[in-house]
């Protein structure tokens, strides 16, 4: 992001529309249209497929050439992760961990990458349009880089423990003792004619815990990496001509910094609450 200081956003954002053109360029999405009038937010899917693609790589890459001996740095870090991560499901969840230990370092490391997008310059698509097809077309290109600034992706991974919440439930406690639990827990009663009474309430309260669950890891997710790319893209808009180039870049320099604990941290509160989620879905009420 420390480019955006140095010409490539105009001065006052996008010529003829100010700062607040410029932002809104920058916050449309590359869509496609699917299925009559729904649309499909390419730069998203592309980005977030193409960095699980890479992580997976990198990870094999380390692993393949892991050996018994003295562990070179890479090797120790990735070891150093790995353990970090196992040590957090292990405090957490008390099950069988064989599933859930990689699942959650996938989510970590995944979300990492993804969040780590935010730190790129956020004009290159414009001036890579810029130098093949003109001004013009640059103006009509837009192109996201980061996917967990986007509420279809953080609650596409939302939804996904979810539905694994759910299997869990289920599998753990059968269909009919999960059932049980939707209607019997948290008012519990031993008259059966209580238990008709409050099991309306049972269910509704059960439904809006369960579901509270996707919104609050896809929201705080997203609306963390959202405002950090809406900073960037003011501090862009506003020391974006030749006066204000270096306080510019000391600016973005600082934030950029900032928002490395930001990315590493969210990262980590969506690890660790989709383990915390999981390990309930185990426990009965």
């Amino acid at each position: 992001m420390i480019l955006e200081a140095i010409g490539m956003a105009p001065e006052g954002g996008e010529s003829g529309g100010g700062l607040s053109a410029y932002i809104v360029h920058h916050l449309t999405h590359n869509t496609a249209t699917v299925a009559g009038d729904a649309s499909f937010h390419m730069d998203s899917w592309l980005v977030g497929l193409l960095l699980g693609l890479l992580a997976c790589g990198v990870l094999w890459s380390f692993a393949r050439k892991a050996t018994a001996g003295v562990p070179t740095k890479a090797q120790a870090f990735v070891e150093l992760l790995v353990e970090f991560v196992d040590s957090q499901v292990k405090d957490t969840f008390s099950g069988d961990r064989r599933f859930i230990a990689p699942l959650a370092l996938t989510i970590f490391v995944w979300v990492v990458f993804m969040n780590a997008m935010d730190l790129l310059p956020l004009d290159i698509p414009s001036a890579t349009v810029l130098a093949v097809s003109g001004e013009e077309a640059m103006h009509h290109t837009y192109f996201r880089w980061v996917p967990t600034a986007d509420v279809n992706t953080t609650f596409a991974m939302s939804i996904t423990v979810l539905l694994m919440i759910i299997f869990y439930s289920i599998k753990i406690k059968g269909g009919l003792g999960y059932l049980a639990e939707l209607f019997g827990a948290p008012f519990h009663a031993e008259n059966p004619i209580a238990k008709v009474i409050l099991a309306p309430f049972n269910l509704f309260l059960n439904i809006v815990e369960t579901l509270s669950k996707p919104v609050s890891l896809a929201m705080r997710l997203f609306g963390n990496m959202y405002a950090g790319e809406l900073v960037f893209m003011l501090i862009a808009g506003l020391f974006a001509t030749w006066f204000t180039f270096l306080p510019g870049v000391l600016i973005n320099a600082v934030w950029a910094i900032f928002h490395i604990l930001i990315i590493l941290l969210q990262a980590y509160i969506f690890m660790v609450l989709s383990v915390v989620y999981l390990a309930m879905a185990h426990e009965h009420h």
